[in-house]
This record gives structure tokens, C-alpha cells and sequence, in this order.
């Protein structure tokens, strides 16, 4: 089937790297990328700033140069950054941007209102979060109000699903992704959250899988077959993170 890969990364060594809570990535490149996923129905993508990439934006604009015009890019940003940088990232090809909650590198939350609805209105971006679904109660009532947000890999954890529920019921996106990094059941999850809104669930490979117990395997696009009809899994692999990417 035909694949939006709406999560994975680029790791360029030609561009700062940062070691982020005593780690530091392997190099992955666009064409290490492009080989991995040779065999698989790639039709387009988003490359995503990792936290030890932090506000640099050279990678990410050379990644998008490489990869071509079906792909796009999830940037971090200071709430500082000016009006005309994120339009010069979004004539590159950028399109939301990313707060790494989980791992750091970005802004934090206290910024999310702020800088979410600026880059909203500026360029049309959403927001991504990077965080444990647990944590969710505390910023609900912001992201209730916020104009488009998505949050990675299933909001990762079993306690934190039914707060998660709650806000997809109320067009928050979900990032089927990093299968082997979240502490739930997989299959629970993505029924659970398909069911609440057919539109949420976006699946990406997490390429490299950094920092995950077990990296991405073909066997993730197979369940997503395996659970759902054909409509459904292609509304998850492809056409729900099209659309939410070319808005």
C-alpha cells in the first residue's frame, strides 16, 4: 500500500549535532533513508528535528532539497525567531513545528499558546508534541483551543490513553509511529483511536528509530493491514497525513 511516511529523520554530521541526555544519534542520511525504504510505497514524507538537532535548520533544508517537493519538514523554533524566518522555512518547505517535550531541544510548553498560533497565522503550520499522553490533563484546556496540533507515537503510554482519547475526539491528530518505543498495546491504540475519529491516526517508520528498544520494521505496516480494511489502513498510511501536511 501506499505510504505518507509522517515521521522519520535526518541525521547530517555536516550540521550541529548536540549530544542530547548523554546520547548522541549514528549519521543518517537522505540517501540512507531512501535505500531503507526503497522496497516500501514511500509517496512523500515529513523529516522531523530531533531534540539533538536543536533550533539548526541547514540540515533540514538540505534533507528537503534531497528528498524533493513530496516531502516536508517539522522544525523547532525559539519563541524569539522572527516573522520572516518561518516564512523563509515554509518556502523551503517546512510545514509545523515540533515541541520536544519528552527529550528537550525545543521550547518548552509554557510557550506552546504563544508560538503555536503564531506560526499558525503566520504560515499555516500546526504544532507537534513530543510527550507522554499522562501529561496531557495539564494542557488540555490549551490544546482544545489551539487551531491544529498532532502528538507523536501514540502519546506512548497505556495510562496515558484515555486523555488522549478525550482530546481526539476533539481533532487532536495522532502519529502512528514508534511502535517500538511506547510503553501500550499497540493494536488497543489504534482501534481505540481510529474509532474516536478516523481522521487522527497518521503512520510514519520513526527512521532511524533512535533511542527505541526495537527500530521500525515492515511488520508495523502490516498491522495497521491486519487491523483495519483497506479503506481505513489507507486513510492511516497515507491520506489522513497528506492532507494534514498539505494544508
Amino acid at each position: 500500500m501506499r505510504i505518507f511516511d509522517a515521521h522519520f529523520h535526518i541525521i547530517d554530521f555536516n550540521f550541529p549535532i548536540t549530544e542530547n541526555q548523554d546520547y548522541t544519534p549514528p549519521e543518517y542520511i537522505a540517501a540512507d533513508y531512501q535505500k531503507d525504504t526503497a522496497d516500501y510505497k514511500i509517496r512523500g514524507g515529513a523529516v522531523v528535528s530531533g531534540s539533538f538537532q536543536g533550533f539548526d535548520q541547514g540540515y533540514l533544508i538540505k534533507a528537503l532539497q534531497q528528498l524533493g517537493p513530496s516531502f516536508c519538514g517539522v522544525t523547532q523554533l525559539p519563541s524569539s525567531v522572527s516573522d520572516e524566518e518561518i516564512l523563509r522555512l515554509h518556502d523551503h518547505g517546512v510545514r509545523a513545528l515540533r515541541f520536544n517535550i519528552r527529550r528537550g531541544g525545543s521550547e518548552d510548553l509554557s510557550r506552546l499558546d504563544y508560538l503555536a498560533r503564531r506560526v499558525h497565522e503566520i504560515a499555516g503550520w500546526h504544532s507537534e508534541l513530543y510527550m507522554d499522553a499522562r501529561e496531557l490533563p495539564e494542557i488540555a484546556s490549551v490544546i482544545e483551543n489551539l487551531p491544529a496540533v498532532s502528538i507523536d507515537h501514540l502519546g506512548l503510554t497505556e495510562e496515558g490513553l484515555p486523555h488522549l482519547l478525550k482530546l481526539v475526539d476533539k481533532g487532536l491528530r495522532v502519529k502512528a509511529t514508534g511502535f517500538g518505543r511506547v510503553e501500550l498495546n499497540v493494536a488497543n491504540a489504534l482501534t481505540s483511536i481510529y474509532y474516536a475519529n478516523p481522521d487522527a491516526l497518521m503512520f510514519g517508520t520513526d527512521l532511524p528509530s533512535t533511542r527505541a528498544p526495537r527500530p521500525f520494521k515492515y511488520e508495523d505496516v502490516q498491522l495497521v493491514q491486519t487491523l483495519f480494511d483497506v479503506q481505513a489502513a489507507d486513510k492511516i498510511l497515507y491520506s489522513n497525513a497528506l492532507e494534514w501536511y498539505r494544508k
